[in-house]
């Protein structure tokens, strides 16, 4: 049953995760073959610059759904607590009549495993308690054993099954369900579609690895760096990653690359199951669809891998707005963040105009700039900040215009103009010619952070966690992870009206 154009547009979100917007073809990526999100791209806009404000998975995606920086809501790394009373663009959703659904991973740590979604069809993959707290009181050559290694790099290749392919195929299946089971609700809705993949490891499924036989992949574009030459938080870096514990060379990262083209394509695969049923339930026409991800991967760029960084294969990501009916096709290149997607679905839900706030939002809608006549005022700014693992003070990044300074306490800063020298190859920051652009963003970072309450908040939160999660982990344990509901007594054929109703043709649950 076709929709009626005239009600306001259905909102899909769908999410990558780890996933580097250069290996696309939309970005000017040439190995990854991924026909589906080339058509969003195609047909929607395509954000060149957009950035996650947190190179992590929980607060990147905290920030995308509140709208907020991370640390203004106290979300400072995987095992710190979404407060339950911050606002999410799913509760404002949800208050103006959409129905609102979650199928995979957002990684929320409390008790609130909903956050303004009114149904969860999948559990989550990651714990949802305070397992994963980090410390600022190791030392800097600290390896942490339930982390990163390089045994994700090392093991790179085809492989039968996954836990991340197992869960993404529940997060499809239970998606296309709900689609399906929605088809004729009168309410529009607001669907996130969130996968696991590309996510290390890259342990791609034989089909897709076969398409890469014989496809040469793209080396780093910038070498290794040893590690004496290494700043100081990539030198953190190399530990944290276990770089110091597995040798790594050239055929170890291009199968890697090539495993995570693989999985990409899987990905992509999926992508084209959600594009097939909105078109087959009649819901295509009217669907405003968003494409992200939480954050990059290094790939091996620098000799780094993951994330947890500010350089581009890292903090960048993928961004395209899909919506014919509001949004010609076409490219925007200023610089743009995971926080202007909180007032970009509320416009669109609300025929461009924004609700009435109850909390303040960093972010920016982006329609202005999708649209043709564009957005002459855009300050063209994003700001990103790191306070996890790895790092022994805040780390924070402010790109403007072509420029992206980096700054951590304790750490010098780093300078790269980025129009010049898109490989971050030459750092300007005690180029005396570039001084003045230094200063102009050390500005911007002291009227965003107090970096001293920052510093002190994220070592309170630490400590205090540290002792909620071991006394919650002593006697009888309580967990937090999501547990779908589903009840049986009301699944396929229960009742005689079931069967009746099945025989007509219509869905009745």
């Amino acid at each position: 049953m076709a929709r009626s154009t005239a009600r306001r547009p259905n909102l899909l979100l769908i999410m990558a995760d780890q996933l580097a917007p250069q290996v696309l073809r939309a970005y000017g990526g040439s190995r990854a073959m991924t026909p589906n999100i080339d058509r969003l791209a195609e047909q929607g806009v395509v954000f060149e610059n957009a950035y996650c404000n947190f190179p992590l998975c929980a607060p990147s995606r905290v920030s995308m759904l509140s709208g907020r920086l991370p640390s203004r809501i106290g979300a400072f790394d995987n095992a710190a607590e979404f407060p339950v009373s911050v606002p999410t663009f799913n509760h404002y959703l949800r208050e103006a009549g959409y129905r609102t659904c979650l199928a995979g991973k957002m990684h929320f740590v409390g008790p609130d495993q909903l956050h303004g979604y009114e149904e969860r069809v999948t559990t989550d993959i990651y714990p949802s308690d305070f397992l994963w707290s980090p410390d600022w009181r190791l030392e800097d050559e600290s390896w942490l054993e339930w982390y990163h290694s390089m045994r994700a790099v090392l093991d790179a290749g085809p492989h039968r099954r996954s836990v991340n392919v197992a869960y993404d195929d529940e997060v499809a299946f239970e998606a296309i369900r709900w689609l399906h089971e929605r088809a004729d609700d009168d309410r529009p809705f607001a669907l996130t579609v969130s996968f696991i993949s590309p996510h290390d490891p890259y342990l791609a499924p034989p089909p897709w690895w076969e398409r890469y036989r014989g496809v040469e992949m793209d080396r780093p574009a910038v070498a290794d760096i040893q590690l004496e030459n290494r700043d100081p938080h990539s030198r953190r870096h190399w530990f944290l990653t276990g770089r110091h514990r597995d040798a790594v060379g050239e055929p170890d990262v291009l199968r890697m690359r090539r495993a995570y083209c693989a999985v990409t394509g899987y990905v992509d695969a999926k992508v084209g199951e959600l594009l097939r049923t909105l078109d087959g339930i009649g819901a295509a026409d009217d669907t405003m669809i968003v494409f992200a991800s939480d954050h990059g991967d290094l790939l091996g760029e620098r000799g780094m891998f993951f994330k947890m960084s500010f350089f581009e294969w890292s903090v960048r990501v993928p961004l395209i707005v899909h919506a014919p009916f509001a949004f010609a096709p076409g490219r925007v290149a200023a610089n743009v963040s995971l926080l202007d997607l909180f007032p970009t679905l509320l416009e669109a839900a609300g025929d461009g105009a924004l609700p009435e706030l109850a909390a303040p939002v960093d972010g920016r809608s982006l329609a202005p700039l999708a649209s043709t006549s564009g957005a002459p005022d855009w300050p063209d700014l994003v700001c990103a900040e790191y306070t996890a693992e790895g790092a022994r003070a805040p780390q924070l990044m402010v790109r403007q215009g072509p420029y992206k300074l980096i700054a951590g306490r304790g750490d010098p800063p780093m300078l790269f103009d980025l129009g010049a020298d898109p490989d971050e190859r030459h750092d300007l920051a005690r180029d005396p010619a570039s001084a003045g652009r230094r200063a102009e963003l050390e500005a911007v970072v002291a009227e965003t952070w107090d970096v001293d309450a920052l510093d002190r908040a994220v070592r309170q939160s630490q400590a205090a966690r540290r002792l909620v999660g071991r006394a919650l982990g002593a006697g009888a344990r309580t967990p937090w992870d999501y547990r779908p509901l589903r009840d049986p007594s009301r699944l396929y054929f229960r009742e005689l009206g079931d069967v009746r109703e099945s025989y007509a043709g219509s869905v009745r649950r």
